[in-house]
């Protein structure tokens, strides 16, 4: 079974919203836009390059596919594999698009994403897409997390665990540190929550 993984940017409180460029998306009056730039060095970049070389099919929702539908055609130099990847969208307005290979999923998007994980093919990377990444949490279908968490705080904006979430274990496959304090670390799924019913006293 092939594996959902997302592939997220977030600061220490959690916000994964328009990481990348100042109009990425503004919405609910975010300001912060492109936040990721000042740390920005050979390490996270060797690690990014890496995970966008990887076999891999996209799954997105609408606002991310908005946001990359005209703009990777355009830079296909930088990132050939995107544009050939397979792309499965969550919209339940959207049906066919000029970028393809795209497949548009609505209605119950998660018994749909079951359905891709137990089919042949590459893991599934997600990337943004705040409103999936929470239905996928809270359906238990997410099976991997890749972070690069960076040493600042925003206040506000859409973080990545906003709800939905539900209790599961993680194990660290890979960690470092970069040069300018991003904290890169892989977690896959492990089990579920354990815990003790007798803490030492002494």
């Amino acid at each position: 079974m092939r594996k959902v993984i997302v592939i997220s940017h977030i600061s220490l409180d959690g916000v994964i919203q328009s990481m990348g460029a100042a109009d990425e998306d503004t919405s609910g009056g975010f300001v912060y836009g492109g936040w990721i730039a000042p740390y920005s060095d050979e390490v996270v970049g060797t690690v990014v390059r890496r995970e966008m070389n990887m076999p891999f099919d996209l799954l997105i929702g609408r606002k991310t596919f908005d946001i990359w539908a005209p703009y990777w055609p355009q830079h296909a130099d930088v990132w050939p594999g995107v544009n050939t990847a397979n792309k499965y969208v969550a919209s339940n307005t959207l049906t066919t698009h000029e970028w393809q290979p795209t497949v548009f999923l609505s209605g119950a998007i998660a018994q749909q994403v079951l359905d891709l994980k137990q089919q042949p093919g590459p893991d599934l990377h997600v990337y943004g897409s705040g409103n999936l990444i929470q239905t996928l949490m809270k359906h238990d279908l997410v099976d991997a997390f890749w972070l690069k968490i960076y040493p600042l705080t925003l206040g506000n904006g859409k973080k990545l665990f906003a709800d939905g979430t539900i209790p599961a274990a993680f194990r660290v496959t890979e960690s470092q540190v970069s040069p300018r304090g991003v904290i890169i670390a892989n977690y896959e799924r492990s089990g579920a929550v354990t815990t003790t019913l007798d803490w030492p006293t002494a």
